[in-house]
């Protein structure tokens, strides 16, 4: 049965508070001698562990588009399911853990799923982890850590894939949101950020000056020429992918670093178009 949202946010405040407070007051240690054994709520450094579903597993690589070109990094991999998810469909697949019980596990789970060679299990802080090789990070933690997250990301290499069990972050709006039906109960949402490549401030282009306001992926501005203005509307970029309009004008264009190449169509003819970052 599906929980109701009252009882959603009574888990939530639950798992913060077992975050403030320190406590691992779910868990029972495993007695000398037993195989460890996780347990739903047990303590962590950032977070409690709460398994995620195979079928919202499933669904957060999906969205992700994960093939075996990839590099996946999965935030507080617990016992590795999503890691060896990754792995299964050919991706390297890394799991950030701060539990050594649980990371002793998930190479245990690796084995026996046949991915061991391509699905590594870590022992250390997210926050004090490079994401930079990276091109999937999945995670299941509380707001308020993808938050302090959430500069790091946005720093990332512009296309990196985020896909977020159930939280969100914050003002940044996911790209795709989704919610399994079959399969899953609870914890169910899935949702997906593409690291937007930065394009804030002016550009040259034969037609004019363009200045860009971006919030997150979303692009605003303007396009001045020989003393007129005329407004960007429906920006947006995915990843490195920069789709606008301006003035009836259909821009489509792909940024690398200091320049945007790409074509432009105005009333059923389309020309290229490029321009380059003021100063750049």
């Amino acid at each position: 049965m599906r929980t109701s949202p009252s009882v959603r946010r009574s888990f939530v405040l639950l798992l913060a508070l077992a975050i403030a407070t320190g406590t691992a007051a779910f868990a029972r240690q495993p007695q000398q001698g037993q195989p460890f054994k996780p347990e739903v709520g047990q303590g962590g450094k950032d977070v409690v562990w709460v398994p995620t579903p195979q079928a919202l597993v499933d669904k957060m690589l999906d969205m992700a588009d994960v093939t075996a070109q990839d590099v996946v990094m999965d935030l507080g991999s617990g016992d590795g399911i999503t890691v060896i998810s990754a792995a299964k469909r050919g991706a390297r697949a890394i799991g950030i853990e701060y539990n050594p019980d649980m990371v002793e596990l998930s190479k245990q789970n690796a084995e026996k799923a046949g991915v061991a060679d391509k699905a590594t299990f870590m022992k250390a802080d997210l926050f004090e982890t490079d994401l930079g090789q990276a091109t999937v990070i999945t995670m299941f933690l509380l707001p308020q850590i993808n938050m302090k997250l959430r500069p790091t990301i946005l720093n990332l290499k512009p296309g990196t894939r985020v896909v977020s069990n159930s939280f969100t972050m914050e003002d940044w709006v996911a790209d795709e949101t989704a919610t399994v039906t079959e399969g899953c109960q609870t914890w169910c949402t899935a949702l997906l950020w593409i690291v937007p490549a930065k394009v804030e401030g002016r550009w040259q282009t034969a037609g004019g000056e363009l200045t860009f306001v971006q919030t997150f992926q979303q692009v605003s501005g303007t396009l001045q020429k020989d003393g007129t203005s005329a407004a960007i509307t429906d920006g947006r970029l995915r990843g490195t992918a920069l789709s606008m309009t301006i003035d009836g004008a259909q821009y489509a264009g792909r940024v690398d670093g200091d320049t945007i190449t790409g074509t432009v169509t105005t009333s059923g003819k389309t020309v290229p178009w490029t321009a380059k970052r003021a100063g750049g």
